[in-house]
């Protein structure tokens, strides 16, 4: 855990289970309120953020004086969050009736609320390709209106511990800081066997593991994914030549599907010496590397890095989903670490109310800034 003589207090909007907020806690951050619609994720954020409050509803719902309550009137010094981003192509405008313009337009009014010193988002990398370029330049300026300068970066999960390959676009934005930095790469690459070796909990137990439940209930399925290879899979005709018997042949017309492929591979049995591809919202896409079953959510928690002794809630479709939204807390870890360094290296808290970043804040730096975004453009199509 890094050491602040500041500890920074946040905020996490559209929590999920808490997977972000689980990273900026291990870096020293304190976590002060949850917030998410989806009653399972919250039962889990409630059982593994033991300080925090939660709400459990929609945030246009969440009044001012529910949330200074929730909040025992803390100082908040970040808001994290993934709202919906895309829908968002017009300042003060577009579809009323276009939920994801409602939901951002809650995370500002949130942060117009609470006035943090950073806030973070995180989406998909397509947030930066070019189609979305009115939404990232509308973003900037809507930031920009309340005295915040932004960064944006797409991240790597397996470049900072994570036994998985998972890239999200993160953008952090700062009211006390013009230059605004992310964490290098900071640990070798970590494997999936090297996750699934041992899965106990400091008490010994090992939670969210039934093997009863990742069995494979097809014959059919289960005589396919005993003849397929460790870290192989079915995404192109030439797999299914290689691995599957006639009779076990999958019956597809090749010719016709786009690009002659499968979207996502199919029966892909994992490799114990490589990271995790992305792991979804949905268990039928991962086996074992050597085992002919599915993954138990602890293995693919474990894949997340998520902590040994965090537990999911609800029922088994709620928990895959719970863990394949999530952010790896690890890179929410990199991510706080960075916040906190600049924090402590270039503030000094007495100087705070001096500062008036909103006139610095032109349209020369938001420019900048969108130049820098779409750096990461290419990569995110």
């Amino acid at each position: 855990m890094t050491k602040t003589k500041n500890i920074l207090n946040f905020i996490d909007i559209f929590s999920g289970a808490g997977g972000l907020s689980c990273g900026l806690e291990l870096a020293g951050m304190k976590c002060l309120l949850g917030i998410d619609m989806d009653k399972n994720a919250i039962e889990t954020f409630k059982a593994n953020h033991h300080h925090a409050n939660t709400y459990c509803g929609s945030v246009l719902e969440l009044t001012e004086k529910e949330l200074k309550s929730l909040t025992n009137h803390n100082p908040i010094h970040v808001v994290v969050g993934g709202p919906p981003c895309q829908g968002f192509s017009t300042v003060g405008v577009g579809d009323p009736n276009d939920l994801r313009n409602s939901l951002f337009k809650e995370f500002i009014r949130i942060v117009k609320i609470t006035k943090p010193y950073y806030v973070i988002i995180e989406n998909v990398t397509g947030l930066l390709a070019l189609k979305n370029q009115k939404t990232i330049k509308n973003i900037i300026t809507l930031f920009g209106k309340m005295g915040y300068h932004l960064n944006f970066q797409v991240m790597s999960s397996e470049n900072y511990g994570v036994p998985e390959r998972r890239r999200r676009t993160i953008i952090i934005g700062s009211r006390i800081h013009e230059t605004i930095t992310f964490p290098m790469p900071n640990s070798p690459i970590k494997t999936v066997g090297e996750a699934l070796k041992n899965l106990k909990s400091a008490n010994g137990k090992i939670y969210n593991h039934d093997l009863e439940l990742s069995k494979i209930k097809s014959k059919l399925d289960l005589d396919r994914i005993a003849c397929i290879p460790e870290g192989k899979g079915i995404r192109y005709e030439a797999d299914e030549e290689a691995y599957l018997p006639k009779k076990l042949k999958l019956g597809v017309d090749w010719k016709n599907l786009r690009e002659n492929r499968f979207r996502q591979t199919k029966y892909q049995r994992l490799d114990r010496k490589k990271p995790s591809p992305t792991i979804m919202t949905h268990r039928q896409n991962y086996f074992h590397p050597t085992e002919n079953r599915y993954l138990t959510q602890r293995e693919a928690a474990a894949l997340q890095s998520f902590p040994s002794d965090f537990i999911f809630k609800g029922p088994l479709s709620a928990q895959w989903r719970q863990i394949g939204n999530a952010v790896p807390p690890l890179l929410g870890k990199a991510i706080g670490e960075e916040i906190i360094k600049m924090h402590d290296q270039n503030i000094k808290l007495k100087n705070l109310n001096k500062t008036n970043i909103q006139t610095k804040h032109s349209s020369d730096i938001v420019s900048n800034i969108r130049k820098r975004a779409f750096v990461y453009a290419k990569d995110a199509k």
